[in-house]
């Protein structure tokens, strides 16, 4: 048995184990690790699936994975949407993928506290983040994509800049532990925060139907407090079906696994822990015979879909329940507490 944590047993229904082999038998030799046997790699879950290794006690696989988007990363400081074996397939180059390697590399410290690896991956996460403020306007929002073409998309995702927000506080933390200034990011990061607390009407609204739009400005701490509060409240019936989950999408009753954690990290990271724990209780049973957790299912008719044992839905659920539970040192990660603004307090 790989993990072992006090605090996970007060979780006794999450089979950890079960949902840590899971990550580790769907990682390539590489580092790699897929979405599912066969499936696409994209550089996002990627690192979601690294930090769910970290959580269950499997640093060196995390590194690994870590090493693989070293390894990969573009001139630029981008990375491709998605990849096959390590092979570029789509190469849209997106933003919050170039920048949450940040998010990962903290994360690892926070858990392992070696300053080596982190300045290992120093100049990777440097170039990633580098690469996501090259697109930021002057107004602080930050464009989502740039094309095969080498065309900026000029469009900007609340759920991305979000993203990007919490992977910014993460390189400037990173930054300092390796004796860095960059000033450059701290103002990019004080503008980014400015526009999604007081500009949200400038980013696609066609998105708003997803509910990471409702919670990802919570969960990254760019929205705190009172703010943060009314905007749970007021959506709080578009996006959550009681006693079941957060809906991906407002108008499906797809109730997925990755969102409803999510969520719950965002509602721990306000302060809101009972209401966390009690959401969280809700999918603890949506497993299959092995204990791993299902991507979504429909309701009410309960139709499990898709039916593929996804690696960043797993990892995420390991995320959610150290965020309740305090499984690793990591686990405040996400509280708005824990930072003032861009420093870890935690």
């Amino acid at each position: 048995m790989k993990f072992d944590s006090l605090q996970a047993r007060q979780c006794p229904s999450l089979n950890v184990d079960s949902v840590a082999n899971l990550i580790v038998s769907l990682q390539r030799k590489t580092g790699e690790i897929p979405w599912f046997q066969g499936g696409k790699t994209d550089p996002w879950d990627h690192v979601e699936s690294a930090m769910g290794l970290n959580i269950a006690g499997f640093p060196r696989k995390a590194e690994l994975a870590y090493r693989w988007m070293a390894d990969r990363q573009n001139q630029d400081g981008s990375w491709y949407s998605s990849y096959i074996e390590g092979v570029p397939e789509d190469r849209t180059c997106e933003t919050n993928m170039s920048a949450y390697l940040a998010t990962g590399v903290f994360h690892h410290w926070l858990i392992r506290r070696d300053l080596v690896f982190v300045k290992t991956m120093w100049p990777t996460v440097e170039r990633g983040i580098d690469f996501a403020v090259s697109l930021q306007t002057d107004r602080g929002e930050i464009f989502w994509a740039k094309s095969p073409e080498g065309k900026i998309d000029p469009m900007a995702l609340l759920t991305g800049v979000s993203s990007i927000f919490m992977s910014l506080k993460c390189a400037l933390a990173l930054a300092d532990l390796v004796g860095e200034r960059r000033p450059q990011w701290e103002l990019a990061f004080e503008k980014l925060g400015a526009t999604i607390r007081g500009s949200i009407h400038i980013y696609n609204i066609s998105k708003s139907r997803f509910s990471m739009y409702w919670f990802y400005p919570v969960l990254s701490g760019a929205l705190t407090g009172d703010a943060a509060a009314k905007r749970i409240e007021r959506y709080w019936k578009k996006y959550v079906i009681e006693e079941q989950g957060v809906r991906c999408v407002s108008d499906r009753p797809w109730v997925t696994m990755a969102e409803t954690s999510e969520f719950v990290i965002a509602l721990a990271a306000m302060g809101n822990h009972r209401l966390a724990r009690l959401v969280f209780s809700w999918i603890q049973e949506r497993v299959f015979d092995d204990g791993t957790f299902w991507c979504g299912y429909t309701f009410p008719d309960m139709v499990v879909w898709p039916e593929e044992k996804i690696s960043w839905t797993n990892a995420v659920v390991l995320m959610a329940a150290d965020a309740l539970y305090a499984i690793t040192p990591a686990s405040r990660l996400f509280s708005h507490a824990a930072w003032d603004g861009f420093r870890f307090r935690g």
